[in-house]
């Protein structure tokens, strides 16, 4: 499986590991033009998705290069991949918490204000506080070849750093644990509320039944990224299990199945929130089959005005040429 500390990462994996970031990457993609798109569904959890995106979608790429590469040493690419995937992956988690805490503000304290003024301070926690660590491990030269010992063939921590694990939980693990045990808290606390809130309305629904449904909360889109902390954790535990095993010592974190469930873990948030948000949410749903009806039907006017001219053209030149047998035998 692996000599020494270096874990072999076997072809099938990477294709695997490959496929899983193109998903994220469409995923991620599709998102941030769904948004760009379509100017009424710019609400601001959906905004903090499309941040969440960004994060994922440099992810996918910078994992998908590592992944076919399969660094062997510490070059200039290595560090530079580990620099991206490493700040990308921090910030990820960081706009997974700031949805959670967003959420929590506008929905269990009913404070759109006090959780709209809160963006900007995400944006300053998110995107700063990553990039002053990948500075920091890059000007310490930290990041770079790491034996695919807590990864599947890209860069992260130097193998031969002596403060290796250090730099592993600063450049990741620790946020990621953090998020572990924030997360939770902040979506039973959000689900608690919603079911006190519907069992409460419950008793008037009779009154309201002919009603139309109330604007005042975010739509059902919106509602949905309550799941996302659950499909952070569910993604992201095969990178803690072989984390684990690092400081266990353990052999097992080399197994390929492990090492295949954190390849696809770490780089499947992007296609995973794609499935959730947008194809599975029928008015995102509703306007992106309407769209591909739309340029089917297009190309199909095209393709029919083509042939309709087409034929015009050959109807045409039969009587052309018998106007021109006309005019001679008259001559």
């Amino acid at each position: 499986m692996a000599d020494g500390n270096e874990t072999v990462v076997y072809f099938s994996e990477q294709v695997v590991v490959l496929c899983s970031c193109a998903l994220s990457f469409l995923g991620s993609s599709l998102i941030i033009l769904t948004y760009i798109i379509w100017a009424d569904l710019r609400t601001t959890p959906r905004r903090l998705l499309v941040f969440l995106s960004v994060s994922d979608w440099l992810s996918a790429v910078s994992y998908a290069y590592g992944v076919w590469r399969v660094f062997r040493t510490d070059s200039l690419d290595c560090i530079a991949q580990g620099a991206v995937s490493t700040f990308a992956n921090t910030s990820s988690f960081f706009w997974t918490v700031a949805i959670a805490v967003y959420l929590y503000v506008f929905i269990v304290r009913s404070n759109q204000r006090a959780a709209d003024s809160l963006v900007w301070c995400f944006h300053i926690v998110s995107w700063g506080v990553p990039l002053a660590i990948t500075v920091a491990a890059v000007c310490l030269y930290k990041i770079g070849y790491d034996a695919s010992e807590v990864s599947v063939g890209w860069c992260w921590v130097r193998i031969h750093a002596p403060d290796r694990i250090l730099w592993m939980l600063l450049t990741g693990k620790i946020w990621e644990f953090l998020a572990y045990l924030t997360l939770p808290v902040l979506y039973i606390l959000i689900k608690r509320h919603i079911h006190i809130a519907h069992a409460a309305l419950s008793e008037y629904r009779p009154i309201l039944a002919t009603r139309p449904p109330s604007q005042s909360f975010s739509s059902m889109a919106d509602m949905k990224l309550t799941l996302i902390p659950i499909i952070f954790i569910v993604l992201r535990i095969w990178s803690t299990v072989r984390f684990i095993l690092l400081l266990a010592d353990s052999p097992a974190r080399q197994h390929p199945v492990l090492v295949t469930l954190h390849g696809i873990g770490n780089t499947s948030q992007g296609a995973a929130n794609c499935i959730m948000f947008v194809l599975l949410t029928r008015p995102l749903r509703t306007r992106l089959c309407a769209a591909l009806f739309c340029c089917s039907k297009c190309r199909t006017d095209s393709q029919d005005a083509a042939q309709r001219l087409l034929a015009g053209q050959d109807a045409s030149t039969p009587r052309e040429e018998d106007s021109s047998s006309r005019v001679g035998t008259d001559r």
